[in-house]
């Protein structure tokens, strides 16, 4: 038996609002949500998988031109195995770069810190 989830579950599960998730839906960045018999969105398994992958590529600053770019190959499918391996190698490696970055970024707030500390003790042993 398939299981099913509401919006406010989705919400609540992943951390998205519910015009964000209304949001990929309209723009076609998710698989078809269906309807319960009140018209409300019902997601399944293969929704939250998507869901969950694409938060780490918005995350990871992937733009949603990109993300479409990925989900219309997605659509193609298996033809489209390596332009999509593509696509995700070429993420990778602008993620990494930006972890890089972020890096040395913490690193001189830590030095700034440091600085701080040391500072403060200075000011600590003179007042004594």
């Amino acid at each position: 038996m398939k299981i099913m989830y509401t919006m406010k579950q989705v919400t609540q599960e992943t951390g998205l609002s519910a015009p964000t998730l209304r949001y990929y839906e309209k723009e076609h960045l998710l698989p078809p949500i269906g309807r319960d018999s009140n018209g409300l969105r019902i997601y399944d398994d293969l929704s939250l998988k998507s869901i969950y992958f694409i938060k780490a590529l918005r995350a990871t600053d992937m733009p949603i031109k990109e993300i479409k770019e990925y989900v219309k190959l997605h659509e193609r499918g298996e033809e489209t195995l390596q332009l999509r391996k593509s696509l995700l190698e070429n993420h990778q490696a602008k993620v990494e770069e930006d972890l890089k970055a972020q890096a040395l970024y913490l690193k001189k707030i830590k030095e700034k810190i440091k600085l701080y500390d040391e500072y403060v003790k200075n000011l600590e042993v003179r007042s004594e």
